[in-house]
């Protein structure tokens, strides 16, 4: 109990975020493979894209040929399994997390 006499609440795993929540995105690229330029490339198409939708996006540099994509800690895209993403197919993944009403126009072709 509180000192008001309220239960006290043990806080619980906090829930995946889900739309209308801030959501973020990671992308980890390899700096000994020089692949800032690509990373910082698809950060640009993701914000351009969910201006409204993500409240941060971060470069994180790696090594030993990681170029992997998250939402919000999860893993939406690793280069070692599905080769180098085209811009998009993430921008696929990354709307269904974020804001899966939300239509990409021609992308969605």
């Amino acid at each position: 109990m509180t000192t008001d006499d309220t239960p006290a609440v043990t806080p619980a795993a906090a829930p995946a975020a889900t739309a209308g929540q801030p959501h973020r995105v990671q992308i980890e690229y390899c700096t000994q493979c020089r692949w800032l330029p690509r990373a910082s490339w698809l950060a640009q198409e993701l914000l351009t894209t969910f201006e409204q939708e993500l409240t941060e996006l971060a470069l994180k540099p790696g090594t030993g040929g990681v170029f992997v994509v998250r939402v919000d800690d999860e893993v939406v895209w690793d280069r070692r399994e599905q080769g180098f993403p085209e811009p998009t197919a993430v921008k696929r993944l990354v709307r269904d997390r974020v804001a899966p009403e939300k239509s990409l126009g021609h992308s969605e072709k």
